[in-house]
């Protein structure tokens, strides 16, 4: 009885006995799925990353595209060059191994740790840049460190090499690793950290197609992450070369002319736009930024005070001076003000109430010497007359205030001050006066170098402005020349009828400014037998009063222009010059006449028609002869003997002969390729034989020379 009641106590429960069956069994349906998932939905995903424990791909760097000159010589190459990556994959915490490759690889630890920290966030099979270039002694730390620090890894690749001494260093550009704020950039979408961009000039614009696409190699590697085999490799594409349309030639002899001196140097054909040569000072060392440059060095750089790393060229804003007055002629002339307008040049002008100075009392003025003196008082007046909305409206058409749309980053546009434009910004009115700083390129004005090149020229070429260019448009692929232009926003091509009679005017106008004359601003920069027209500019950097104020140091002294054609119309160069500071405007008109003179050196010399060198005066040279006469007898029949004959004699460079000892008579004038000659000591003395110049006789030495004799005797 009690056996059955104990029995019936310890009887469990159907419900319950139910549940736990259940609940094994769905334990189970999960563990079968579980499995299910990973042998068999993911098998493929767990076999790629076993796979990628095995394998590794190791970056093959592709070569970026080489940058020749417009007759395809070489100007920016690339030379062989091994950098160290860390590899994260290898399950080890690296951070204790960071001193001992800090100073096996000559890297600072900060700097180190600091570049680690920087690469956090990216994925971990990004190997890590951390050594570039690295040396000889470095790879054998690498090689010798192998089992001890098995993530290091050495990519070969090829690194810039740049010209040196900052050979066209701001049209280049340079080359240097994507930054945090790049990558946030759509353009550098396609980018990865640690990659390497241009960062200025024609390496920035034209980064797309000279930096190729990497490939991969696919190694094999233990479980200490030694590579042990090798498994295909997928080839880089190399960049595309380009070739620019800088003159190498023209080039070197802008970066001379303009030397140590701050400014800028451009020299463009206005036919079609090509940047022949372009220099800006102070300049940079792009090699320096190949590899990875110095803080020092970069702090020095990006301190300066004359901005090494700015492209003047393209970038410098500053009044444009007195070469402004080619705009203000063409607007007088073509608004038919110019051409009536005469004035008296008494030092200047003011009729609002604040005199405007000019540099010279011109006396009486008009537009035909007006340029060549660049006469203040005549433009402040032909200023007030035009007014300023007829000035903006030339000065705008012709590119004042806007980009060229030259195919370099970072383009200023520069300023064209107008009543609206004051109104808009200053929220008052503009006032006559204001009108007479604007008539000579002052004020609010502000140009470039190279807008002043693409004007001048485009005026020099009769109304016809093109947009420059630094690789020619022929070699880019058509979707990315279009997307190019896009971005390139500019006042382009355009042409703007200038009237016949005007132009020529103008020309001639600038044509006097390089011809030595009275008040002419350029005359020491005349080329003899070249066609050379410009125009001189001198731009205060700060007012008269101001300057009064000050110890009148380096700083105060003015900028000065010079833009140059040749020939005056229709010119096939236009070089713009700025000195900054450079205090007269006749300086930077030496320059440009010194890269003008060697560009039509160069043209003469490819077309066989250079012009003959002037023979320089030169004093007479003392030259000796020694000769032979037979004697003579009574007879006239003569003898078996003849007499040896020597002298000294003073050769002009007229070809005039003169004996060098005093009292000896003064010989007849020898003739190119003959002389007739006699012994003055000797009037019976037979007459020489006339020589051929250059025949084999006058070689061997034979007389052509008569002078004071020394009778020898011979068998």
């Amino acid at each position: 009885m009690r056996y059955d009641t104990v029995t019936r106590g310890e009887k469990v429960p159907t419900l319950k006995l139910a549940v736990v069956q259940y609940a094994v069994l769905a334990l189970m349906l999960a563990l079968a799925a579980g499995l299910w998932r990973l042998q068999i939905l993911g098998a493929q995903n767990f076999k790629m990353l076993a796979e990628q424990n095995r394998i590794r791909k190791v970056p093959v760097l592709a070569p970026r595209g080489k940058l020749f000159d417009r007759e395809n010589r070489l100007v920016v190459d690339n030379y062989p060059s091994v950098s160290c990556y860390l590899v994260r994959e290898q399950n080890r915490n690296v951070d204790a191994d960071l001193p001992l490759i800090a100073k096996g690889l000559h890297l600072d630890l900060d700097q180190l740790r600091a570049t680690l920290h920087h690469y956090r966030a990216a994925p971990g099979y990004q190997p890590i840049p951390i050594k570039e270039d690295v040396s000889a002694d470095e790879q054998a730390f690498i090689e010798a460190h192998r089992n001890e620090l098995p993530e290091l890894e050495t990519i070969e690749g090829e690194r810039r090499l740049y010209p040196r001494d900052g050979f066209a260093a701001h049209l280049i550009g340079y080359v240097g690793e994507v930054s945090e704020d790049d990558l946030n950039q759509t353009r550098y979408a396609a980018y990865e950290p640690g990659d390497v961009v241009g960062k200025a000039g024609v390496e920035e614009m034209y980064d797309q197609l000279l930096r190729g696409q990497d490939g991969s190699r696919d190694v094999i590697v233990d479980s200490h992450g030694r590579e042990v085999g090798f498994l295909g490799i997928q080839h880089a594409i190399p960049g595309q070369d380009l070739k620019l349309t800088i003159d190498n030639d023209l080039q070197k002899a802008a970066e001379l002319a303009l030397g140590d001196r701050t400014g800028a140097i451009v020299a463009m054909d206005p036919r079609n736009g090509d940047i022949l040569a372009m220099v800006s000072r102070p300049s940079f060392d792009p090699n320096a930024f190949a590899v990875k440059i110095d803080r020092a060095e970069w702090n020095k750089l990006i301190t300066d005070p004359d901005h090494p790393l700015m492209n003047k060229a393209i970038q410098a804003q500053l009044a444009p001076g007195s070469t402004f007055k080619i705009l203000m002629s063409v607007a007088g002339l073509q608004e038919g003000i110019a051409q009536n307008l005469k004035v008296n040049c008494a030092g200047g002008w003011g009729p609002y109430g604040f005199f405007h100075h000019c540099d010279e009392k011109h006396g009486a003025v008009d537009i035909h010497n007006a340029i060549p003196y660049s006469c203040d008082t005549y433009y402040y007046q032909l200023g007030d007359k035009l007014g300023i909305e007829r000035i903006a409206k030339y000065a705008t058409e012709f590119g004042y205030g806007q980009k060229t749309g030259i195919d370099l980053p970072g383009e200023q546009a520069g300023l064209m001050p107008s009543a609206h434009w004051l109104m808009k910004n200053y929220h008052r009115k503009w006032y006559p006066d204001e009108t007479l700083d604007v008539s000579i390129g002052q004020g609010a004005v502000e140009a470039t170098p190279l807008q002043l090149a693409r004007i001048i020229g485009g005026i020099a070429s009769g109304g016809h402005l093109v947009r420059p260019r630094v690789v020619s448009p022929d070699q880019l692929p058509a979707d990315f020349r279009k997307d190019l232009l896009e971005s390139l926003p500019g006042s382009g091509d355009v042409n703007i009828p200038i009237d016949p009679e005007n132009w020529e005017i103008i020309t001639d106008g600038m044509a006097e400014v390089t011809q030595p004359g009275y008040f002419h601003t350029a005359g020491s920069a005349h080329l003899e037998g070249i066609d050379l027209a410009g125009k001189t500019g001198t731009a205060q950097v700060m007012s008269h009063e101001a300057l009064d104020r000050t110890n009148k140091g380096f700083r105060t002294r003015p900028n000065v222009w010079f833009v140059g054609v040749t020939p005056r119309r229709n010119p096939e160069l236009v070089v713009a010059v700025l000195w900054e500071n450079g205090e007269f405007s006749y300086y930077p008109a030496r320059l440009g006449a010194r890269v003008v003179a060697a560009y039509v050196e160069k043209q003469r010399k490819l077309a066989h028609n250079l012009v003959p060198a002037k023979a320089p005066a030169t004093a007479p040279v003392e030259v000796g002869a020694v000769w032979t006469t037979p004697n003579a007898t009574p007879d006239g029949k003569g003898d078996t003997t003849s007499k040896l004959h020597a002298g000294k004699f003073l050769v002009g460079p007229n070809g005039v002969v003169q004996p060098s000892q005093p009292n000896v008579k003064p010989a007849t004038a020898v003739k190119a390729g003959q002389a007739s000659l006699q012994s003055p000591k000797n009037p019976t003395a037979g007459t020489a034989k006339p020589v051929q110049a250059g025949s084999e006789s006058a070689k061997l030495g034979s007389p052509v020379l008569p002078g004071k004799a020394v009778s020898v005797k011979s068998q």
